[in-house]
């Protein structure tokens, strides 16, 4: 078979950009998100302070491993901390945050996430707890946001409460780059483009300011699909 030309592999490359783009399937959901958040940056004056076990919990949910089987084990050891922390103080709004962060990264590697209802309606439970409890705390409106943009409608997904969610982080931390990226994905969805860019532009130069390479590349890159 004779080999596409160098202007179609491109052409068919730009519909996949352009393709991922526009979807929201549930590989964008708030289980997939959830260890992008970017709580490493410092702790802002809207968030709970939390108790040692739930901060203990979070870092573990956040924290890299060397393989799969390593990460595994360190969600199943974060889940059980975020768990006795919220035993412990059931009113701790970061401990509950923790449960929905290591729980929705355990399931997002067993690739059970959202085919569950069990699980989406834990997920539901623990962060709508946790913004009950803090409903200035951004890292959970992100959260919560990329639930409802990443779920179907069946299953509970609201695109345009989940982009409220997303403004509402920013309002709290203008600098909030996964918020930031979140809102361009969502905004591009919807067919949106040029407030799409904008926000892309606006995860980047939070990101460089940081600074933080990861996040900046990720802007570079979603800026790049919508510029097609």
């Amino acid at each position: 078979m004779a080999r596409r030309s160098n202007a179609a592999r491109r052409d068919a490359s730009a519909a996949r950009r352009r393709e991922g783009i526009r979807s929201q399937p549930l590989r964008r959901a708030a289980v997939a998100a959830v260890a992008l958040l970017a709580l490493a940056r410092g702790a802002r004056a809207a968030d709970p302070p939390g108790s040692p076990r739930a901060n203990q919990a979070l870092a573990v949910c956040l924290a890299d491993a060397a393989t799969p089987a390593e990460r595994r084990a360190n969600l199943a050891r974060g889940l059980a901390l975020a768990e006795e922390a919220v035993a412990a103080d059931e009113g701790d709004p970061k401990a509950h945050f923790a449960v929905f962060c290591n729980l929705g990264n355990d399931l997002k590697m067993r690739g059970v996430a959202l085919q569950s209802l069990f699980a989406v309606r834990r997920l539901r439970r623990e962060i709508d707890r946790t913004l009950e409890l803090a409903p200035d705390y951004a890292d959970a409106l992100v959260g919560k946001g990329e639930l409802l943009l990443g779920l179907p409608r069946l299953l509970g997904g609201d695109a345009a409460e989940g982009e409220h969610l997303l403004r509402a982080a920013l309002r709290v931390d203008p600098d909030f780059v996964e918020a930031h990226l979140g809102l361009a994905r969502a905004l591009a969805a919807r067919g949106a483009r040029d407030e799409a860019r904008a926000e892309a532009q606006r995860a980047l130069a939070a990101a460089e300011r940081v600074p933080d390479p990861a996040r900046a590349t990720a802007a570079r890159e979603l800026l790049a699909q919508l510029a097609e």
